[in-house]
């Protein structure tokens, strides 16, 4: 299932501090309580860059107990995965049963950048949604809870943030007219993502 959000739902960060506490724990009781199921369980955490994607993750390292948790982030494919099935480079990163894995962007991340760049045609992009949902559907069959979070930002905001962090000399010009221009077709990308799960 793919569900969307408002954008511009706020919270003040005086009811934020005010809920946090509680929330931390429920979210920690939830940990333990699935731990028993024995499910395990998989978090993809992607999103529009300077949307805040390391800030949350960094959060869930925090606050749940890091022995049942596995954080997974996968740069560009190395040697021994380019010999294997695509897919494996997930697959071997799975979590147990009982234990949480959090995968930073996740088997989305290749085809909507890919695409966002204009390197995969549409028929290529569709071909890569149906092996997900394939690969999603034989988790989920086999017991796993797959959690998606999508982190985006409005074009003013994200370029808010990355001019903030060009400032800091953490990006480059070139960079950011790169991320301009995929911005252009993130919107169009989600839709045909929702589709799929429709």
């Amino acid at each position: 299932m793919f569900e969307t959000a408002e954008l511009d739902q706020k919270i003040s960060k005086e009811e934020y501090k005010k809920q946090l506490p509680e929330l931390r724990a429920e979210l920690l009781q939830a940990q333990f309580a699935l731990s028993k199921t024995n499910t395990p369980v998989i978090i993809i955490i992607s999103g529009i860059d300077a949307a805040g994607r390391g800030d949350v993750v960094n959060a869930l390292n925090e606050w749940l107990d890091t022995r049942g948790l596995e954080t997974i982030a996968l740069d560009s494919l190395t040697d021994e995965e380019c010999e294997r099935p695509y897919y494996w480079r997930f697959w071997r990163h799975l979590p147990a049963r009982g234990r949480i894995g959090i995968f930073f962007g996740g088997w989305y991340v290749d085809p909507i950048v890919q695409t966002a760049y204009q390197k995969m045609d549409t028929a290529s992009f569709n071909e890569a949604l149906a092996h997900i949902h394939r690969f999603e559907t034989m988790l989920v069959e086999d017991g796993a809870l797959i959690l998606k979070f999508w982190l985006h930002l409005s074009k003013e905001q994200q370029y808010k943030r990355l001019k903030k962090l060009e400032k800091i000399r953490i990006l480059s010009v070139p960079f950011l007219n790169a991320i301009g221009n995929m911005l252009k077709d993130i919107p169009a990308l989600l839709k045909r993502l929702k589709r799929l799960y429709d």
